[in-house]
């Protein structure tokens, strides 16, 4: 036998293994490049309901949704626990439920001082800054914070070099960092802050000054036919008593006509009475001359004569120039402006407050609703027409806003039913639908047969005919006790009414409620274990047991224990008990941000009329594709998976769910978590 040297078998080895290394890169290179020629189109359609759907499908009003639907597939997709839309989207992105990304409600709260914030994103000033006189100089930087935990399924593709275009998804502000082009959604703040402050101008006394819901009135004085204002900015951080920042505009309203001049620092337009403005720049001035942000915000004159009326909307980042990063890479949203036009930036983009305080009506909020829906078709005609291969993802709004405000046009069972209004809006619903069809039809054109489409949405709709106003409940039943003098009623809520030497309980956020727990809210008495779980299963039963005294319907008929729900690092941030309403029922809007009115229960009158931050069983999402879908019982954290195995990637270790062409797993209720043991009726 042939002896060979150990320096030869060496280099003979060193020369296999390049050869193996060399062929391996091949292949990767190769898979890689097969990847990043897929396609996948992606819908996702906020609030767009299986019973709806089915029913316009059936009637032959959606062909395009029932050829996708025989052709792959149509089943309800489980939603979150609870069912809120930040909550949900989080859990599309990251493939996991609320315990691992931590986004619980639109409302969390610090416990430490029971402060309320908004869930998704956290703006934190500079840490360190420099007084000089009436100047507060930064020496460090401030810093916009994503809250939301957990890899989005698009960094997946994008560490793969695989095309992603991802357009308005929820709870990703600020935009998490990426080669691919993303534009921040839901979550993304007005020029405020908030998510949404509108301003109204008026002469006529019926109108009191001040903040309302959603937005400020601003009284205005005639001098002849001229009103001077502001518009009302930023606080400007740079001075040492932070004043806001405002610009100046005046209106000279013709003395005849139903129209006016309105004059800006920029410029001037004319508007008629019922007319709305094109997006407007403004800039608010931090150091004159040196130091500005950039803001949008359009115009509508209500009325000129004999009183005057101007709504203002929220001021929007400009994506020309935005004050605060909107998308990736960082030119992505001016690329789109340039392109396109000015289009909204604020997160929540229809002014639903405006409608729910009066100030603008059912035509003018349709009005203002129906811009941002044309604005939203017109940047997703121009992207798809853009898209070659990789993944497009793209979000509509319109269902699911315009179904919390014009469900009651369609509802007789609304305690405001208005037949007049159902004669005239009682088809607004189904005609977002219809456009939806329209805009799949687009999107197969596009997709041809070699890419595979996904319809998705976060959650269904019910109609919220009666509120229920959970801190109330707790007063009355001896676990919020309110301090000496206090009672139930206008203006009392937990931060300055609640006794919290002897609270037990309290709610906050609109499918929370809190243990008020020792050694975790500031003054909290009951024990963390045995105790605190004994209560909130005490409370859970109390809480499935009511029923409306108007009919004797069950209003809640699913308590989750958070414990149980959740799993993951980020549990014990959630709230104790999830609190799930049955169809027809929500808590009340004072509730929300912890307010304690006087009824237990009450009529809902307002515009905002369905809804689905409810019994996460009772309101499901839908998912349609192209493709075969094999998976019985999909739900929310199964699409992050179903968008990797497209890509021929597997899923993240961290992820829950699975790809809906594979053979389901067990089934699963929901998204987050097995359902609560006890806690259901």
């Amino acid at each position: 036998m042939q002896r060979h040297s150990p320096w030869k078998i060496a280099l003979a080895a060193a020369a296999l293994l390049a050869a193996a290394f060399s062929a391996s890169c091949s292949r990767s290179q190769r898979n890689a490049s097969d990847a990043a020629q897929k396609k996948l189109i992606v819908l996702g359609i906020d609030g767009m309901d299986p019973l709806l759907l089915r029913q316009f499908m059936d009637a032959g009003k959606m062909p395009h949704f029932a050829a996708l639907a025989a052709s792959g597939g149509f089943l309800p997709l489980a939603t979150s626990i609870p069912p809120q839309s930040p909550v949900a989207w989080a859990s599309i992105i990251t493939g996991t439920g609320p315990g691992a990304h931590g986004i619980f409600d639109f409302i969390h709260r610090d416990p430490a001082t029971l402060t309320p914030f908004f869930s998704a994103a956290q703006v934190k000033a500079p840490e360190h800054n420099l007084r000089l006189g009436h100047w507060v100089i930064p020496i460090s930087a401030g810093k916009v914070e994503l809250l939301r935990h957990g890899k989005a399924f698009w960094e997946f593709l994008d560490e793969r070099k695989i095309p992603v275009t991802v357009f308005r998804i929820p709870s990703n502000f600020p935009p998490v960092p990426g080669h691919g082009q993303t534009l921040a959604g839901m979550g993304t703040p007005d020029l405020l802050g908030g998510y949404g402050t509108f301003s109204f101008y008026t002469d006529d006394p019926i109108f009191t000054p001040g903040p309302v819901s959603g937005g400020v009135v601003y009284p205005v004085q005639l001098s002849g036919d001229r009103i001077t204002a502001v518009l009302h900015g930023p606080a400007n951080s740079l001075r040492q008593d932070a004043p806001e920042i405002t610009v100046p505009f005046t209106v000279d309203r013709d003395p005849t006509e139903p129209a006016a001049r309105i004059t800006l620092p920029d410029g001037q337009f004319i508007l008629r009475v019922g007319e709305w403005s094109s997006w407007k720049p403004v800039k608010f001035t931090f150091i004159p001359g040196l130091q500005s942000i950039s803001g949008i915000c359009r115009f509508y004159l209500k009325q000129t004569h004999p009183q005057f009326e101007l709504y203002v909307s929220p001021i929007n980042i400009d994506p020309l120039d935005p004050a605060l990063p909107i998308s990736t890479p960082e030119h992505y949203s001016r690329d789109l402006a340039r392109d396109t036009g000015y289009f909204h930036t604020q997160g929540i983009a229809e002014d639903t407050k405006a409608l729910s305080s009066g100030l603008l009506n059912d035509d003018e909020y349709l009005q203002q609703a129906r811009t941002v829906f044309d604005e939203q078709c017109r940047l997703f005609r121009h992207e798809l027409a853009r898209f070659r291969s990789g993944l497009f993802f793209y979000y509509f709004s319109s269902l699911d806003q315009n179904g919390h405000m014009f469900w009651r046009a369609g509802d007789p069972q609304f305690a405001a039913f208005d037949a007049e209004l159902a004669a005239r809006h009682g088809g607004v619903i189904e005609s977002y639908y219809r456009e939806m069809d329209t805009l799949l039809g687009e999107a197969l054109q596009a997709a041809g047969t070699d890419a595979t489409v996904l319809v998705i949405s976060d959650h269904g709709f019910a109609p919220f005919r009666r509120s229920f106003n959970l801190n109330t409940w707790l007063v009355e039943n001896g676990y919020l006790i309110l301090r000496a003098g206090a009672a139930p009623g206008p203006g009392r809520d937990i931060f300055k009414d609640a006794d919290w030497s002897k609270t037990r309980a309290y709610g906050l956020g609109l499918n929370g409620l809190y243990v008020n727990l020792r050694g975790r809210e500031k003054n909290g008495i009951v024990n963390p274990g045995a105790e605190a779980e004994a209560l909130a299963r005490q409370i859970a039963a109390k809480l499935l047991a009511v029923r409306d005294p108007r009919d004797k319907q069950q209003v809640i008929t699913r308590m989750d224990l958070a414990a149980e729900a959740y799993s993951g690092a980020a549990a014990g941030q959630a709230p104790d008990l999830i609190v799930g309403y049955n169809r027809g029922y929500r808590v009340g809007w004072d509730s929300v941000l912890g307010g304690i009115p006087a009824a237990e229960m009450e009529d809902n009158t307002e515009p905002w009329s369905g809804d689905h931050c409810m019994d996460y069983t009772k309101v499901p999402g839908v998912v349609l594709s192209n493709r075969k879908i094999l998976a019985e019982h999909p739900s929310l954290t199964d699409i992050a998976p179903t968008v990797l195995s497209v890509f021929g990637i597997e899923r993240s270790a961290a992820m829950t769910g699975h790809s809906i062409f594979e053979s389901s797993p067990p089934a699963k209720p929901s998204a987050a978590a097995a359902p609560s043991a006890g806690t259901r009726p």
